[in-house]
């Protein structure tokens, strides 16, 4: 179904569930229930702005439950709707894996064309609802001039987020959505974008459907770990990403395990701290960010294991060899 509001500037809205979309069940808890045009038709102002909206559902799920097959068919959409002339992409989504879906999207649609991911902490019957305004304010976005050639963008809370920055951070806190290191790169501000903006990282990939078929873990690191985990990985994945303990490191016992497997898969070293990039030579010990490059781990960069997930397993889908998989991680560095 689609809803159209005035006929101005055009915004699609895309609806993929979580709980901006959600409703109390029979049964108990939440679960996801509205459609695209039931949360446009919820958002008050929307009708006063000079903006015409097209309002789409492509999937009704908890984002647990999306998957990579959910996402290429999402970036297809997304790609088919800028083709056909929108000046912008709303997609409303769950906030649990808001962050890898827009980082998805950032990867493999090139369109300078603001695509906005966004969502709600709160179910739309809770007190103090955030959906609606969220809604609003990334319509808001996608309609600004300011907002084209940044990439994929997420709007939470009237704060701009850059998809390879942003991460959730709590939670049920309506505040969840933080970009360490960097912060957002705009505010919304009385219904009025204030972005500052920042380049995209001018990498693109294709959202080939063959990324269903790879398989890429993600370990993290702990205290005394033994590597069980990792011995048990080592087979059942076609790459791995390392969330190392502070700037990269691992305990100095499974560095010949972590070196075995990077020199049978592509291995990409993150951290587990949740903001910084992985360090290159501060520290130079066995299991330190130095030893593992030196074995032939990939450095992830800026990345958070999550994103580096993301990437790699598009990467592997084109069958980059790890000397490009190595390159495009640079342009996260």
């Amino acid at each position: 179904m689609t809803t159209r509001v005035n006929s101005g500037e055009a915004v699609t809205v895309i609806g993929m569930g979580g709980t901006i979309a959600m409703a109390p069940s029979a049964s108990g808890g939440i679960v996801p229930s509205l459609a695209a045009d039931d949360l446009v038709a919820s958002v008050p102002g929307l009708a006063d702005l000079d903006v015409k909206i097209t309002a789409t559902t492509l999937r009704s799920l908890p984002s647990p439950s999306l998957g990579f097959a959910d996402l290429v068919a999402l970036s297809d959409r997304v790609r088919a709707e800028l083709a056909d002339g929108v000046d912008g992409v709303v997609i409303t989504h769950g906030t649990d894996t808001i962050e890898e879906t827009a980082f998805f999207l950032d990867l493999t649609v090139p369109d300078d064309a603001p695509v906005v991911v966004t969502g709600a902490m709160r179910h739309p019957e809770a007190p103090g609802a955030d959906g609606p305004a969220n809604l609003y304010a990334a319509i808001r976005v996608a309609t600004s001039p300011a907002a084209r050639g940044l990439g994929c963008l997420v709007v939470m809370s009237d704060e701009v987020h850059g998809a390879r920055f942003v991460r959730k951070s709590h939670t049920s806190s309506t505040a969840a959505f933080v970009s360490p290191g960097f912060g957002p790169l705009g505010l919304v501000v009385e219904g009025d974008p204030r972005i500052r903006g920042a380049a995209r990282a001018g990498l693109t990939l294709p959202a080939d459907p063959r990324v269903v078929e790879h398989r890429v873990g993600m370990i993290t690191m702990a205290l005394g770990d033994d590597g069980t985990l990792l011995r048990l990985a080592g087979d059942a994945f076609d790459g791995l990403v390392i969330a190392g303990l502070g700037a990269g490191h691992v305990p100095a016992g499974l560095v010949p395990l972590v070196a075995e497997l990077a020199a049978r898969v592509p291995v990409v070293l993150s951290t587990r701290t949740g903001a910084g990039s992985v360090l290159r030579r501060t520290y130079g010990y066995p299991g330190s960010e130095r030893d593992l490059l030196d074995h032939g781990l990939i450095h992830s960069g800026f990345l958070d294991p999550a994103k580096a997930r993301v990437l790699l397993q598009l990467l592997l889908a084109t069958g980059a060899t790890r000397t490009k998989i190595a390159a495009a991680f640079e342009h996260f560095r």
